[in-house]
């Protein structure tokens, strides 16, 4: 006897609800089982795929957040704002209120933690690629330590967001690029300069 066929949609609609589940309410509130109801499948079929729920939270994310688009304006602080931009829409995402119960989580689950630095990983690669060809066009002397870089850029979007509770507005956007250009390039700007 050959079983139940496979259902090859099965995953997707798994972390669908997992997406939608966490963004209505929160990481901490998050069960497995209603992850299954929702996707109209068994609890078996999410523990045969995820052994936590902060692995289960991960793969949704590396699915559901907005894309960071791999962009060559020719300039680096044209690509600095493309790319600050698209971590904007992460950080304003309404699963971020949850965060802090998956770092939690991922103390506790070294698979789960190795997944999420993986993908910040793939996600912070264009900017480590607009580094690199700025240094190519000569905008910038030597290639600096791309993890800083990264933490120069995200980590101001955040600690306002998160640690703030602001909204990301395109102005705060404009002096967080404004801010890594200068650091990149050692460049000084006179206050007309100053808006992107």
């Amino acid at each position: 006897m050959a079983g139940r066929p496979r259902d090859p949609d099965l995953e997707l609609r798994l972390l669908d609800a997992a997406w939608s589940l966490l963004t209505s309410g929160g990481y901490d509130a998050l069960k497995l089982s209603q992850v299954a109801s929702q996707a109209d499948a068994h609890r078996t079929d999410v523990y045969r795929r995820w052994s936590s729920k902060a692995q289960l939270v991960v793969d949704a994310l590396a699915e559901h957040l907005p894309p960071v688009a791999a962009v060559d304006t020719g300039t680096l602080r044209s690509d600095l704002r493309a790319i600050v931009e698209d971590f904007a829409a992460s950080w304003s995402s309404e699963w971020i209120d949850g965060l802090m119960g998956l770092l939690a989580d991922l103390q506790r689950d070294p698979d789960a933690e190795l997944a999420f630095r993986r993908m910040a990983e793939r996600r912070g690669e264009p900017l480590r690629t607009a580094i690199v060809r700025a240094t190519e066009r000569g905008e910038i002397g030597d290639v600096p330590d791309l993890a800083l870089v990264g933490d120069l850029v995200e980590g101001p979007l955040m600690h306002h967001r998160m640690l703030g509770r602001q909204p990301l507005t395109p102005e705060f956007l404009d002096a967080v690029t404004v801010v890594a250009w200068r650091f990149l390039t050692g460049a000084l700007l006179s206050a007309d300069q100053a808006t992107p």
